[in-house]
C-alpha cells in the first residue's frame, strides 16, 4: 500500500510541472471582451488592469455615459486579429438611449502584449471612431417648430411667442386685500391698452390668494401690455412679472378672451415630437460633428372654427354702439362650428354675456312656439289664430306692441307681424313641459361643455303653473337666454335639427339631455315664415344686405326699458346668428346692427 501511494504522489507532481512548463495561449481576445464589459457595465474601477492609462479612460467612459444619457450598452466582438504582440479588436456598440433612441456603429481597440499581459492602447476612439482628444458623444434635443392656430377661413391667429405670467409670493407679499385690488387695477389698466389682458376682480382675487401657499399664478399679460401693467405693479411686495414662451395673438384685437382660452388648451397639441442628434463635443460643448440626427416633426396647425372674416364683420358692426352692451355671436347651421363672439367694451365689464348672459329673448323665442304649436297642436303657417289688440289668458292680459290688433289671421301673418297675443295662446295651450322639451331640440336649456368657450344656453320653465306657459309664449316671464343660445336656435332652424356647436376641431363636445329633432316638414314651415319677417310688412323689412335672409325680431321688456334682439340666418352664407343691444329698445336696433354685419361680409 505505501508503495502504491507513493507513485501516486509522484504521478501527481509529475502532472504539475508539465502543466507549469506549458506556455499560456497567446490570445487577446478576452482582454478584448473584458474591456467591452468594463465599457458597458461602467465599471471603470476594473480599468487598471485592462488599458494602458485607466484614469483618461475612465474619464472618457463616464462622459460619454453621461453625454448620451445612456440607458444601456450592447457591446459585441466581430472579429480579432493579432501578430505576435499587436492585436485589433473589432466590434459593435448599440447604445440604448431615452426615449426608445438607439445608437449604432462599429468600434475597433488595439492591444499590445508586454510579457504575458495584454493591454488595451488607451485612444477616445475605442468608444468611437470619430473621437479625438478631449472630445466626447453628447445627445442633444431637436426643438420642433411649434405650429398656429388658424381659423376657419385659413387665417393664423396666435403664433409662437413670449408671455408675462403674473406671479404672487404670498409669503412676501403684504396684505392680501390690498395687493389683491392692486393687481386688479393693473389689470384694468393693461387691458385698456390690450384687451387680451384679463380682467380680476379684487373680491375674487383675494379669495384666491388667501387660499394659496407659495407663488400664486394670478394672469398672464401679451407682450404688447408688459409696460403698462408692470409699471402699475411697481413696488408692490411680492408682485412679479416672469417672461415665458407662450401662444401670442396675430391680432391682439381678435376676439381676446376666446384666444386666451384656446392657447392655454391647445398648447400641448401645437408642440410637435422632438428630434434629437448625436454629435462629437469638445470640453467646453462645441459641436465639432454630428454623428446621428432624426429631425423633429412639427405637430400640423389647430384649427378652430372662428372664421376671421365673420368675426371682423361682427366687430366692426358694433362699433357704433360700443357705448352700449351689444353682442353678436354668429354659427355655421351645417357644421355647428361657432363662426363668431363679439360684444363691446361696455359689455366686456361684465364678463362674458355674448356666450353666458342671461336674458329674456321677447319675441326670438315665438320661433320655439311656433314649432311647437306645428308639432303639437297641427297647426302650419296657414293655419288660422287670433291676433286681438289684448287677449286675457287665465287672468294675465296680453297686449301686443302698441296694441295693434289684426284679428284673425294666418300663423305666417302672426309671425311676421309678432302678435303676442297669438303665441301667447298657442303656448297656454301646450301641456306643461312641452315648450321646454321644443326649447330642447332647438338647443336651449341644454347643458353644453364646448372646449374653449364657456356657454349657458337658456333656461325655459316646466309650465305647471298657466300663467307661466303663457309668458313664456313670447318670450317672457321665466323666459331666459344667451345671445350663444338664440344663434344655436336660429342655427336649428335653419339646418332643421341642432346642429352640435364647437370651436377646436378635433375636440368634441359634450350634451346633457339632447332631444330628437323636428319633424322636417315643420323645420321647413318654419322656415318658411322666418322669411316672412325680412319680407315687405314684417318687423325685419329694415335689412338690406340683401340675400336669403330669415329671422326673427325681439323686444323683451324689463323694468326700466326693453333689450333689442334680432335671431335668424342667411341661407347664402351657411350663416346663424343672434344679436342682442341690452336696453337697447325696439327690435330695429338690433336689426340695423345685424344688418350691417351681413353688408360687410357681401363680396
Amino acid at each position: 500500500m505505501q508503495r502504491l501511494l507513493a507513485l501516486l504522489t509522484g504521478a501527481a507532481v509529475l502532472t504539475t510541472a508539465l502543466a507549469a512548463c506549458t506556455p499560456r495561449p497567446n490570445d487577446a481576445q478576452p482582454v478584448a471582451q473584458e474591456m467591452l464589459e468594463a465599457i458597458a457595465s461602467r465599471e471603470v474601477g476594473e480599468l487598471d488592469a485592462l488599458v494602458d492609462d485607466p484614469s483618461t479612460a475612465a474619464t472618457s467612459i463616464n462622459e460619454n455615459w453621461d453625454g448620451l444619457q445612456a440607458e444601456a450598452l450592447d457591446a459585441r466582438i466581430t472579429s480579432v486579429s493579432q501578430t505576435e504582440n499587436l492585436a485589433t479588436a473589432n466590434y459593435s456598440m448599440n447604445w440604448k438611449l431615452p426615449r426608445g433612441r438607439e445608437l449604432n456603429y462599429d468600434g475597433q481597440m488595439t492591444l499590445t502584449q508586454s510579457g504575458e499581459n495584454w493591454q488595451v492602447r488607451w485612444q477616445p476612439s475605442v468608444l468611437h471612431p470619430r473621437l479625438g482628444a478631449n472630445q466626447h458623444l453628447e445627445l442633444r434635443s431637436i426643438t420642433p417648430k411649434e405650429a398656429s392656430v388658424v381659423s376657419a377661413d385659413g387665417v393664423e391667429l396666435l403664433r409662437p411667442g413670449v408671455a408675462y405670467r403674473l406671479l404672487v409670493d404670498t409669503d412676501a407679499a403684504g396684505s392680501v386685500p390690498d395687493t389683491a385690488f392692486k393687481i386688479s387695477q393693473a389689470l384694468a389698466a393693461g387691458h385698456e391698452a390690450d384687451r387680451a389682458v384679463p380682467l380680476r376682480d379684487a373680491g375674487e382675487l383675494t379669495n384666491e390668494l388667501e387660499g394659496a401657499g407659495g407663488v400664486y399664478s394670478a394672469a398672464m399679460i401679451p407682450q404688447a401690455a408688459k409696460g403698462v401693467v408692470e409699471h402699475e405693479l411697481n413696488g408692490i411686495p411680492g408682485v412679479r412679472l416672469n417672461e415665458e414662451a407662450s401662444m401670442v395673438n396675430a391680432d391682439p384685437a381678435f376676439a381676446p378672451d376666446i384666444m386666451a382660452r384656446v392657447g392655454q388648451l391647445v398648447r400641448d397639441d401645437l408642440e410637435g415630437d422632438a428630434g434629437w442628434n448625436v454629435s462629437v463635443v469638445n470640453e467646453n460643448g462645441a459641436a465639432y460633428e454630428e454623428l446621428e440626427r432624426e429631425d423633429a416633426a412639427p405637430a400640423p396647425a389647430v384649427h378652430i372654427s372662428l372664421d376671421h372674416r365673420v368675426q371682423q364683420a361682427a366687430e366692426s358692426a358694433l362699433e357704433p354702439v360700443a357705448g352700449q352692451q351689444a353682442m353678436i355671436v354668429a354659427i355655421r347651421p351645417s357644421t355647428g362650428g361657432i363662426l363668431a363672439v363679439a360684444q363691446t367694451p361696455a359689455a366686456d365689464a361684465d364678463g362674458s354675456v355674448a356666450t353666458m348672459g342671461q336674458y329674456p329673448p321677447g319675441s326670438t323665442f315665438k320661433i320655439i312656439t311656433a314649432a311647437a304649436g306645428m308639432e303639437r297642436q297641427g297647426l302650419n303657417p296657414g293655419s288660422t289664430v287670433p291676433c286681438p289688440g289684448t287677449m286675457n289668458l287665465f287672468g294675465r292680459t296680453v297686449t301686443n306692441y302698441a296694441g295693434f290688433s289684426l284679428g284673425n289671421v294666418s300663423l305666417e301673418s302672426a309671425f311676421a307681424h309678432s302678435c303676442n297675443t297669438s303665441f301667447a295662446d298657442i303656448s297656454t295651450q301646450l301641456a306643461p313641459g312641452e315648450l321646454q322639451e321644443t326649447g330642447k331640440q332647438f338647443g336651449l336649456g341644454l347643458d353644453m361643455n364646448i372646449p374653449g368657450l364657456d356657454t349657458i344656453t337658456g333656461s325655459i320653465p316646466e309650465g305647471e303653473e298657466p300663467l307661466d306657459r303663457t309668458e313664456s309664449g313670447y318670450g317672457q316671464g321665466l323666459d331666459l337666454a344667451s345671445p350663444f343660445g338664440m344663434a344655436l336656435v336660429a342655427a336649428t332652424a335653419a339646418h332643421g335639427q341642432m346642429p352640435v356647436p364647437f370651436l377646436i376641431q378635433g375636440k368634441e363636445t359634450e350634451v346633457d339631455g339632447q332631444v330628437g329633432p323636428m319633424a322636417p316638414e315643420v323645420a321647413a314651415q318654419l322656415q318658411q315664415m322666418m322669411a316672412a319677417v325680412t319680407a315687405p310688412g314684417g318687423t325685419a323689412t329694415g335689412m338690406t344686405a340683401g340675400g336669403d335672409i330669415r329671422g326673427k325680431t325681439g323686444e323683451a321688456e324689463i323694468n326700466g326699458g326693453s333689450h333689442s334682439w334680432f335671431a335668424g340666418y342667411r341661407a347664402d352664407d351657411d350663416i346663424a346668428f343672434a344679436t342682442l343691444i341690452v336696453l337697447g329698445g325696439g327690435s330695429e336696433a338690433a336689426v340695423a346692427v345685424t344688418d350691417r354685419m351681413l353688408h360687410n361680409l357681401n363680396p
